[in-house]
């Protein structure tokens, strides 16, 4: 009845989803330790450890950097999705991908350079790089 173990009150912030409606515009960056859903636009950059869901009507411009992405609307920019990208059929991605795995179903466009990693630890690293030459 009574313990020494106390359960930690705080929210599980990995478990949460933000949800950017259609019909919204955010313009700026996002940086969030929940996934998201987007089904707005956003001009941008949108940052995650998380999943990232773009529906049909979603768009970003930008970059995005998530832990895995499906995505089913428009992407222009840079995306680094640290595991599993999923195109599927009505994406259109435009710009430069960097991806763990990738799965493109028939129909998505696909206009972008694509590298894969084959790991996460390899992503973090390049990351790191590329911050470093932009200072």
């Amino acid at each position: 009845m009574f313990s020494d173990n106390k359960k930690d009150k705080s929210p599980n912030l990995t478990n949460n989803q933000n949800r950017i409606s259609e019909g919204s515009k955010i313009t700026g960056d996002i940086v969030s330790e929940g996934g998201f859903r987007i089904d707005g636009e956003i001009v941008g950059n949108v940052n995650t450890p998380n999943k990232v869901v773009i529906g049909r009507s979603g768009y970003v411009k930008g970059s995005l950097v998530c832990n895995d992405a499906d995505i089913e609307g428009k992407v222009e920019g840079t995306l680094t999705v640290s595991n599993l990208l999923s195109l599927k059929a009505a994406a259109h991605i435009e710009g430069e991908v960097t991806v763990g795995k990738l799965s493109v179903e028939p129909g998505a466009t696909f206009n972008a350079s694509c590298v894969m990693k084959g790991s996460v630890k390899s992503l973090e690293k390049d990351a790191t790089k590329q911050g470093e030459r932009s200072a």
